[in-house]
């Protein structure tokens, strides 16, 4: 499960995806920075545990400007990490992102503050819940691998989709380089970075990392199969069950008979011989080659 995480002014881990919190009052749209809000205000925004309290409507704001009403298919109250903890089944691990704006300049000593309140939280609830820590802000990554080495560190990258002033955030390379440096244990990119790049696959596994990707290209089942033919670790995304079931249907053994696997029962009058496939395309070496050439020119910039 993956959790963007923010940290309140008052020092406590909230999940909360934008650096800003937009209401309405009396006509006029109000914006405060997450992180410079209390947790008693910060829950008072959205739907409230209480029926008999109305919470403080809640707008976004797009990258241009423009604002308009969050809108969800399911709407819940907003959450603590603690309470996430205490409420998600302790099998489901939790990928936790550590949010920090990318306009603001921080010091170790603010980072070393929010990340401290984020291992207080985990390491009195996780128990043996699989976590691991993310972040595109390669200090906090590293100030989180310093602070503990229980859990993986992976930093999170755009692939060179987007241009930052961080040189470290510019390309798969550059992440690859801050993990060795700072023993981190993997990279997260962007997917298009990878489909403009599939050599950088090998660059990372040759670098002994884990790699994941993110991004809207996850949600269509072929894409995620072809980073599995690429050798991809792992991938981010939105409608987990339905890309799981997709992507099944290409992985699925099945018998020489077009019976799946799954359906044979234990039979112990006589031996047989069963030719396992698998219900996915047959490419040869040649086309992998022309398909991963092909995949760059197939990504918009």
């Amino acid at each position: 499960m993956n959790m963007i995480l923010q940290v309140t002014k008052d020092e406590i881990p909230i999940i909360f995806h934008d650096n800003y919190i937009l209401t309405e009052e009396a006509g006029t749209i109000l914006e405060k920075q997450v992180t410079d809000l209390y947790l008693e205000e910060f829950l008072s925004y959205g739907p409230q545990r209480d029926s008999g309290k109305v919470g403080k409507s809640m707008l976004r704001k797009t990258k241009d400007g423009r604002v308009f009403t969050w809108m969800v298919e399911v709407d819940d109250s907003l959450c603590t990490l603690q309470e996430a903890f205490q409420s998600v089944e302790s099998h489901l691990g939790f990928n936790i992102e550590l949010k920090f704006d990318d306009h603001v300049v921080y010091g170790e000593e603010e980072l070393t503050r929010a990340l401290n309140a984020v291992l207080r939280v985990v390491f009195e609830h996780a128990n043996e819940r699989p976590i691991i820590f993310s972040s595109f802000q390669p200090d906090a990554t590293q100030l989180m691998r310093k602070l503990q080495s229980i859990y993986p560190v992976f930093f999170l990258t755009n692939g060179g989709t987007e241009i930052f002033s961080d040189v470290r955030r510019n390309s798969v390379d550059e992440a690859i380089n801050l993990c060795l440096v700072s023993g981190l244990q993997g990279v997260v990119s962007e997917v298009k970075g990878i489909f403009k790049d599939p050599s950088a696959v090998s660059r990372v596994k040759e670098s002994s990392l884990s790699l994941l990707t993110y991004g809207k290209l996850n949600n269509v089942p072929e894409a995620v199969y072809m980073q599995h033919l690429m050798g991809i670790d792992g991938v981010i995304v939105d409608l987990v069950e339905e890309i799981t079931v997709a992507v099944s249907v290409f992985i699925r053994p099945v018998l020489s008979n077009g019976v799946n696997q799954s359906s044979m029962q234990d039979e112990e009058e006589e031996e047989k011989v069963v030719i396992v496939e698998y219900n996915r395309p047959r490419f040869s070496e040649r086309e992998l080659s022309f398909l991963f050439r092909l995949i760059p020119e197939l990504v918009e910039p």
